[in-house]
């Protein structure tokens, strides 16, 4: 028998009440100080837990509200400049959200045949029944064509809403190449003529093509020449093939969001997570005045998106100069009138921010390296992985092989390795399938089937080239002269025994070879 203990400790960051929605433990309540909340989990247990540990809680607000906390820079931060996250919550009062003209770009390559389509089809229809009157919509499908519903945007009605789930059953065939330039285009069109609604665009891909580069630009240019009215982009990337950091720039460009599913089983869930999340917008067009009082502000995302009712909007960033006690956020409701949101300036010390947001910036930063090419940013994502041991596609994760038995003998190693930089080092073993990549624009143009969650070949390599090496180091210790000594010191019994032993890895070597022989010689 066993004693599990799960000690958990909150700390929201401001003094709200705090709503436990669901944890994958029993945990108990012990206290609660503020905005620290204490949790505890104690029991006898035949083996441990091998479920992944969840804990969901809400923050109870009735209106907009938010807060500012910032934290000074440290010696290890790859700049000197300190860090801030501004959080705004939606709050709990059911306010007016916006009207909205949707353009569903949906990849309809050959790829795509199968699950995934199948999957993408039953949330797009089940958005589609979630929108409501006096709300727009249009669906465009992509491959080496284009094919629209409608040539114009549709008004949302039992009728309409119909004949484009009648329209999808029969337009949803995974056929031809990727092309996201043309329906990208086509639906900044058909938005060009909404008025009096929020235009939005929900692009769905899991392919990269030549011109991301250009259409991220391309994008950029048309949204500024729109102003506050320009249409809301949101990105959503299918299995590994895709370039996610392309989605996720194209997404910050257009103040929209971006997700993705690794999987063909969450492709549904996510999309409507997603959907919601984007198309429910209480307030748009946010601007802070924390500028005005300070000598540097730099947000990590390319703007700043819109408050949707359906998540709490979270902005982080790095700051140089003195932030005054209170900043403002504003931005415009659905009827257009401005509001105004007093946010307070906490300066924290027990929360580790820079741990907390690690994720998100690392994504943000190496999307940003990815379109601009700027080495500079490269070298701040490298920074950044390594000092908080976060995976990056610029660094590798690896096991470090070693024989030792506990932590104080591992760390003499470590420093005898930095001393003796040409001593031998232990055995290395990089771990695959941490990186999304930047996309594969050869499986793209071959249309192979998305990916999802699919071992690559080389790691099962990897293993058997481990396992090699390590019948050949047994070899080695078999082969060298203090085995030799200690054979001539053996009783007739073990020399036997060693004697068996010997000949069967000679006639597994001697296998080994032949097998070499005979399959190079089928190859040629």
């Amino acid at each position: 028998m066993k004693r599990e203990k799960i000690q958990l400790t909150i700390n929201s960051g401001f003094s709200k009440e705090v709503l436990v929605q669901g944890a994958s433990h029993p945990l108990k309540e012990k206290g609660r100080q503020g905005e620290k909340l204490s949790f505890l989990h104690e029991a006898i247990v035949e083996n441990w837990s091998s479920k992944d540990f969840t804990f969901s809680y809400s923050v109870y607000s009735s209106d907009l509200s938010g807060g500012v906390l910032v934290q000074p820079s440290t010696l290890r931060d790859y700049d000197d400049r300190d860090r801030f996250c501004i959080f705004l919550l939606p709050g709990s009062v059911n306010r007016k959200v916006f009207r909205k003209a949707v353009v569903f770009v949906i990849d309809t390559s050959r790829s795509m045949q199968g699950k995934p389509l199948e999957n993408v089809k039953n949330a797009v229809s089940i958005a589609l029944s979630e929108l409501t009157q006096g709300d727009y919509f249009n669906i465009i499908t992509f491959n080496d064509e284009l094919h629209s519903f409608s040539s114009c945007l549709e008004q949302v009605n039992e009728k309409s809403i119909a004949s484009a789930v009648d329209w999808m059953n029969i337009n949803f065939v995974a056929e031809g190449g990727t092309d996201i330039m043309h329906p990208l285009s086509e639906a900044m069109a058909l938005l060009s003529s909404a008025h009096d609604v929020l235009p939005q665009i929900f692009l769905m891909t899991d392919g990269s093509v030549d011109n991301e580069h250009n259409i991220c630009q391309t994008m950029k240019t048309e949204l500024i020449s729109r102003g506050s009215k320009s249409p809301r982009i949101s990105t959503f990337g299918l299995g590994l093939y895709c370039n996610h950091y392309f989605l996720r720039m194209l997404a910050s460009i257009g103040k929209g969001h971006y997700d993705a599913a690794l999987e063909t089983g969450s492709i549904q869930s996510q999309i409507l997570r997603w959907f919601r999340k984007a198309s429910n917008t209480t307030v748009a067009n946010i601007s802070i005045d924390a500028a005005t009082h300070l000598d540097e502000f730099e947000v990590d995302s390319e703007y700043i998106p819109d408050i949707s009712a359906k998540c709490p909007l979270c902005i982080s960033g790095k700051y140089q100069g003195k932030f005054p006690e209170t900043v403002t956020a504003k931005g415009y409701l659905a009827d257009m009138k401005e509001i105004s949101i007093e946010l307070k300036v906490q300066h924290i010390k027990d929360i580790p921010l820079d741990k907390v947001l690690v994720v998100q910036q690392i994504g943000l930063l190496t999307a940003k390296a990815w379109l601009s090419g700027d080495k500079q940013l490269e070298r701040k994502v490298v920074k950044l992985s390594i000092q908080n041991s976060i995976p990056s596609e610029y660094t590798s994760m690896v096991l470090l092989q070693t024989n030792l038995e506990n932590v104080d003998a591992a760390q003499k190693v470590k420093q005898k390795l930095k001393d003796h930089k040409g001593a031998r080092e232990p055995p290395r073993t990089p771990l695959h399938g941490l990186k999304l990549g930047f996309g594969d624009r050869a499986a793209t143009r071959e249309n192979l089937i998305t990916g999802f969650g699919d071992v690559k070949p080389q790691e099962t390599f990897e293993i058997l080239n481990k396992a090699a090496g390590c019948c050949s180091r047994l070899a080695d210790c078999l082969c060298c002269m203090c085995c030799i000594k200690a054979c001539s010191k053996m009783n007739d019994q073990c020399a036997i025994v060693l004697a068996q032993v010997c000949a069967a890895l000679s006639c597994l070597g001697c296998y080994e070879c032949c097998s070499e022989l005979c399959c190079s010689g089928s190859e040629s």
